[in-house]
């Protein structure tokens, strides 16, 4: 028997799907999560429509979303508006 290794990108084919994803990470994950999520989406997505709506070239995308990266809260910005979402605050209630 032969397996293939889990993408979650293959499984985010639309809008709806995408924010539950996102905002699930949002609200659970750690820094590193949340840039790998956000990566996960810009390659459901596709690379190089993201880097065309971001300004950003494809290589300095993948670096920037790629494990253990760190990239300037600007980065995250143009990202998450160029997969069609956007940051909120919300309370917290205890």
């Amino acid at each position: 028997m032969k397996t293939s290794k889990f993408e979650i990108a293959d499984y985010l084919d639309n809008h709806e799907m995408i924010a539950e994803y996102l905002n699930t990470v949002l609200e659970e994950g750690n820094e590193a999560e949340i840039v790998t999520a956000i990566g996960q989406v810009a390659k459901a997505i596709g690379m190089t429509k993201i880097a065309e709506e971001t300004g950003m070239s494809r290589p300095s995308l993948y670096k920037a979303l790629s494990e253990g990266a760190k990239p300037q809260f600007a980065t995250i910005m143009k990202v998450l508006k160029a997969v069609g979402g956007q940051l909120r605050v919300n309370p917290i209630t205890t």
